[in-house]
């Protein structure tokens, strides 16, 4: 309704009117509404799904998220589900990978799958797969509450808004759908299969979905802007870590295990999904194609240090 009396009052005076009617309010985020008896509000902070244009007019969140949003929530998503499955690799102690284990990780895919898609279908527009939000354009888009304005020095208009309606949102409603739909599944697939450390798994998440809740609730905006080089990073970190825990360093025996290892093979694929989709959002945020060329450079890491591993083997050291 809000919105009709919006058109109504707007269709109803000349745009040149419309423009100047309002004295801009101060701050980047306050604006005015259209109350019930016809007249604006003062200024303040906008309803959700709203969000002030440049004349301080609060108006509604029409705009289709960008493909680098929906990789930023792909990215959320994918952080929960990768410490799931590190969670459940640390606690099964396991060097290949059982059925049980597999039952584990095919339940941690099944919660965050589920948890994303449920998500979905809550955002505006409820019950479809499409969502209605506003364009993130700068930082301080996430961090409404550091830019309450005081004018005069006086009074603080508090206006404290989600200017990047809903990504903000949204990842919580993840989170809080993620642990509950984990605890109606895992404890079931974790006594069927792994009864003795399946549990830990659980434990785990309880401890690390508030951690990223807490982070985003901080840092979401400086994640938003980051992560695609987060991806890479952590991407090559852990690409070294995996190689570097094998006893035999030989370039040989390196590549032996790529293939001969099925679990070796899982993870190394997995680096690879990880570092190929950090590009992706990279390229994406930098305004770049994305080139079918740059698969060529998603095995790069892996193969940089199977190369390069004889040159740092500790073996070779002459120590003085």
């Amino acid at each position: 309704m809000t919105l009709i009396r919006y058109l109504f009052f707007m269709c109803s005076i000349p745009k040149t009117s419309a423009l100047n009617l309002f004295t801009r309010c101060p701050g980047l985020y306050c604006g005015r509404e259209l109350v019930s008896d016809g007249n604006w509000s003062d200024c303040g902070a906008c309803p959700r799904g709203f969000r002030a244009n440049a004349s301080s007019i609060c108006i509604p969140c029409n705009d289709e998220p960008m493909l680098y949003d929906w990789l930023y929530l792909g990215f959320m998503a994918l952080l929960a589900l990768v410490l799931h499955w590190f969670c459940i690799d640390m606690v099964s102690m396991r060097r290949n990978i059982p059925k049980k284990v597999i039952a584990l990780h095919l339940s941690a895919l099944l919660e965050v799958v589920s948890a994303s898609l449920i998500t979905l279908q809550l955002t505006d527009p409820v019950g479809s797969f499409s969502v209605r939000s506003c364009k993130v354009t700068k930082l301080s888009d996430w961090y409404t509450l550091l830019h309450n304005p005081s004018p005069n020095y006086e009074e603080t208009l508090h206006c404290t808004q989600e200017a990047v309606y809903p990504l903000y949102t949204m990842v919580f409603i993840f989170y809080a759908l993620g642990t509950a739909i984990m605890l109606m599944i895992r404890p079931i697939i974790a006594k069927k299969f792994l009864p003795k450390k399946g549990k830990f798994s659980i434990y785990a998440a309880l401890y690390f979905y508030p951690i990223l809740a807490l982070l985003h609730a901080v840092g979401g905006g400086l994640i938003y802007y980051s992560f695609p080089y987060i991806t890479i990073t952590l991407s090559v970190l852990s690409n070294a870590a995996h190689f570097s825990f094998k006893l035999n360093q030989s370039m040989k025996a390196l590549l032996l295990s790529c293939v001969s290892n099925m679990k070796n093979a899982i993870v190394i694929l997995g680096h690879w999904l990880l570092y190929g989709y950090g590009l992706m959002a990279a390229a994406t945020f930098q305004g770049l194609g994305i080139h079918p060329a740059m698969l060529a450079l998603v095995p790069l890491p892996a193969l940089f240090y199977i190369l390069t591993a004889r040159f740092t083997d500790p073996h070779k050291l002459h120590i003085e």
